[in-house]
């Protein structure tokens, strides 16, 4: 058991409710220099969660693709058990730490256009708490109930304060029809206490589908009806910043067209986690860092030409423009798409 005070009980016997967040959203003196628009940063305030699009190149992109094909190809990493499997069809529905399998995605997490930004956001120097690919093949992949991470990185890992974000880069095309992430609006300045409580080894379950650290339907529904849902469609190379205690989910995927997006959970280094407040045996490492942190150095890396150099790219004929997992009606969506990252009225 903690001895960290813990702010945020949740799964102890407590009955659900909503209680308002403790903590800062933005960390950083607003005189400080913004790595990107001070609109930006005022939605992500507000909202809890930001949507950039093209933050990276179709080329750089190609190459991203390419990396996640060959890691979900991998007969070696199928069998592992940071290698996370849908419950009823046994595809790859998530590989964690891929920055330990992947020197290409270990230099992407500390690429300066997404760490300059974790950074400012926390006020601080970030490191890695936890990464993964997420795929959500065609026809059978699943969905990821509604959920803040930080009540299951608090309970479960030990994070201490919501001082901790998700960057996820879009590696496919995500839209209406393939199980998109849905955001709700301001849910981030409320922190829902779940009922219940965690079993020993729950990741086992929860990685697959979470049951628990789930919000009760009366809290879901008091945040929906003030804030709405709004889908983070986007082409490939957007890139989704959301809150660590933003409640978000995803449909299942039954649509012929996958969904793959890449997630890097940065965390300040004043706020590593500390013995699990639920009293149990802290997730293994490949889901939340407890022994291998360190501040990130932010580099700048043009992936397309990198992947030149990159053994294990060369003569690869997918380093083009083109992306093989666009699906064939998405060009006109591409005029203008201001109008897909407003709030959803529950009335509508």
């Amino acid at each position: 058991m903690s001895t960290t005070q813990d702010l945020y009980p949740s799964r102890n016997g407590q009955p659900a409710r909503l209680m308002e967040r403790l903590d800062p959203v933005i960390y950083s003196r607003p005189d400080a220099p913004m790595p990107v628009a001070r609109s930006l940063i005022e939605s992500y305030e507000k909202n809890g969660f930001v949507i950039l699009e093209d933050v990276f190149t179709p080329a750089e992109v190609a190459v991203l693709q390419q990396e996640s094909q060959r890691l979900r190809d991998s007969r070696e990493l199928a069998g592992l058990e940071q290698t996370i499997t849908e419950p009823d069809s046994g595809e790859i529905r998530s590989i964690f730490k891929v920055q330990s399998i992947s020197e290409l995605y270990r230099r992407l997490a500390s690429d300066q256009r997404l760490v300059n930004l974790a950074r400012y956001i926390l006020g601080d120097e970030v490191y890695l708490h936890q990464t993964r690919l997420n795929y959500k093949p065609g026809f059978r992949g699943r969905e990821f109930y509604w959920h803040s991470d930080f009540e299951t990185w608090h309970v479960e890992d030990g994070m201490p304060r919501m001082r901790a974000l998700s960057i996820s880069i879009t590696l496919t095309e995500n839209n209406e029809h393939n199980g998109a992430l849905m955001l709700v609006p301001g849910s981030h300045r409320h922190y829902v206490v779940c009922p219940g409580e965690t079993p020993e080894n729950h990741y086992q379950q929860s990685l697959k589908k979470q049951e628990l650290g789930v919000p009760p339907d009366d809290a879901l529904r008091t945040l929906v009806e003030q804030g709405g849902i709004v889908p983070a469609y986007g082409r490939p190379g957007s890139v989704i910043v959301f809150d660590c205690n933003t409640m978000h989910g995803s449909n299942s995927n039954i649509s012929p067209w996958p969904r793959s997006n890449l997630f890097f959970v940065y965390n300040a280094m004043s706020n590593q986690v500390v013995e699990p407040f639920c009293g149990l045996a802290p997730r293994p490492e490949f889901i939340a860092a407890r022994q291998q942190i360190a501040p990130l150095t932010a580099i700048a890396t043009d992936f397309s030409q990198w992947a030149l150099q990159a053994p294990q790219f060369q003569g690869s004929q997918q380093l083009q423009e083109k992306n093989p997992n666009e699906h064939p009606d998405s060009a006109h969506r591409r005029k203008d798409r201001r109008h897909q990252h407003e709030p959803v009225s529950p009335s509508a």
